[in-house]
């Protein structure tokens, strides 16, 4: 990437500023990308009479087309630029609104703008899925079996995790509270823990609920191992073997297998790339059919990295509120916004306690610590007995050392840092999917979390992608196993877990080799 000292040399101060030569063209170069451009005069220039803003967009658009700007380029921060252009600040906000409003530039958050790459400005979202929202058996425990397998190689560069790199996570620190609370707890750091849990650490959980709209107390709260365990509880609560719960197409394939290892069915409700599930099909398939319960991801679902409009929210919980059907809430991504106030669960606008609230650390902090937690609402008990049954307490080290870091407000800071560093990762990633797979091929545009949902074009099989990476040390995630039944054979979901390094970027423009060679 240019460095912005370099990038400043590019741009010309106030005394060589001078209009782009007149033409009957108003505004910056077209949507479909900053290739497009091709310097002062284009017909895509600006006419002399045009307001400074748009003559400074073009010319930034004109030096892209030079080579002077590269896609993945940082642009110079508001003020830099006000300063060597002599314009007013507002003047150079203004050409960055009009170049983010035409996919020329991209904001990532506390790190400035960017120069994007022309295709992947204009690269289309996924489609949305059919769904027949008819009751399956699950049937993908094998697909997902041979992913694993292949995580486990140590060799393999992995593209298709759902768990964040190591070096994004604050490891020294969780290890220095880990070892002090081991010191200070004496046998306390030995025993078990029963349900609900380590009173520390739900008092932290009941606190950051409060913060997004959830008003609980600790003792409403119970901890598990991780966000998975949670779930299962949750299910096992309010449905049985051979009952139909509702999932999102795409699904997680982990909450795929968790309802076929119960023995019971899905019933797939189509989502949109932006907004989640469809309201109105799982309206149809309430009425259709006898539904026990909705698992779904409401704040940036897996694998499409969806949000929900929060009137969606509300329209969703009243809508199966009417029904007494119970929503089982996953919003293990909900703290990882790229910009903005962390979204609201929905069980932010629950009045009747039907909305079991499911989450954990191992997406934010440290995923082998195993620290997840439920708001069960109104089956608490059930849950709690449960959780006993099941595992008799979460392990309590673990437990003491989130407590201690998040007490001692590290959360907050190692948050704010971790935002910023996906959103890099996943423009990053967009961009050399876009620049590098085969024309036509879709990418989804998540607010949120670091996954991407990949379409390929017609024709182009994702599981011989899956095999042909792996054959190569690359590891992504094909998209059958993100359905009951094998469906999205197209679709491949990569990850954007990991710091951007030439060896990521490589194994990118190897895939997108391989994919156009399908």
């Amino acid at each position: 990437m240019a460095q912005m000292t370099s990038l400043s040399t590019a741009l010309p101060g106030r005394a060589a500023r001078r209009a782009p030569t007149p033409t009957a063209a108003s505004g910056v170069s077209a949507a479909s990308g900053v290739s497009a451009a091709s310097g002062a005069g284009a017909a895509s220039g600006v006419s002399a009479a045009a307001p400074l803003y748009q003559q400074l967009a073009h010319e930034l658009v004109s030096l892209s087309g030079q080579g002077a700007l590269r896609p993945g380029d940082r642009l110079p921060s508001v003020r830099t630029l006000s300063e060597q252009r002599g314009v007013s600040v507002s003047t150079v906000l203004q050409a960055y609104l009009l170049l983010e409003s035409r996919g020329v530039i991209e904001k990532r958050p506390q790190s400035g703008h960017y120069l994007r790459a022309a295709r992947a400005a204009s690269a289309p979202e996924p489609r949305t899925a059919r769904g027949s929202a008819q009751p399956r058996r699950v049937t993908v425990s094998d697909l997902v079996s041979r992913l694993y397998g292949a995580a486990r190689d140590p060799s393999l560069l992995l593209l298709g995790g759902g768990h964040l790199d190591p070096s994004l996570l604050p490891v020294e620190r969780l290890s220095r509270s880990l070892a002090s609370v081991a010191r200070s707890a004496g046998g306390a750091g030995v025993a078990y823990d029963p349900p609900p849990g380590l009173l520390a650490l739900r008092r932290q959980v009941a606190r950051r609920a409060a913060e997004c709209g959830v008003a609980v107390s600790a003792d409403e709260v119970i901890t598990t191992f991780g966000t998975m365990e949670a779930l299962h509880l949750c299910l096992r609560a309010v449905a049985r073997a051979g009952d139909a719960v509702v999932v999102e197409s795409p699904a997680y394939y982990g909450l795929l297998q968790l309802i076929e290892s119960l023995g019971m069915r899905a019933i797939e409700v189509p989502a949109h790339a932006q907004t989640g599930i469809d309201l109105p099909l799982l309206t149809a398939a309430l009425r259709q059919h006898d539904v026990k319960a909705c698992l779904l991801v409401p704040n940036f679902s897996n694998p499409i990295g969806a949000l929900m409009p929060d009137e969606a929210k509300r329209e969703l919980v009243q809508l199966l509120a009417r029904r007494e059907i119970p929503l089982i809430e996953d919003d293990v991504y909900g703290d990882l916004r790229h910009e903005g106030a962390r979204p609201r669960p929905a069980r932010a606008f629950d009045k009747k306690g039907l909305v079991m609230l499911c989450s954990s650390f191992s997406k934010t902090l440290a995923p082998g610590y195993r620290v997840g937690y439920v708001l069960p609402g109104r089956f608490r008990e059930t849950v709690e007995r449960l959780k006993f049954a099941q595992s008799i307490a979460t392990a309590t080290l673990p437990q003491m050392a989130i407590a201690d870091f998040l007490d001692n407000g590290g959360y907050e800071r190692h948050l704010l840092r971790l935002r910023r560093a996906l959103a890099d990762q996943v423009a990053r990633v967009s961009d050399a999917v876009a620049e590098h797979f085969p024309r036509g091929t879709r990418i989804s545009r998540p607010r949120g979390g670091f996954l991407l949902w990949v379409e390929l074009p017609a024709g182009k099989n994702a599981v011989e992608l899956f095999e042909r990476g792996l054959s190569h040390g690359v590891c992504i995630a094909p998209g059958p196993i993100f359905a009951a039944k094998p469906r999205f054979a197209t679709c491949v979901r990569i990850s954007c877990s990991m710091p951007w390094t030439e060896r990521v970027a490589s194994g990118l423009q190897l895939l997108g080799k391989l994919a156009n060679e399908l």
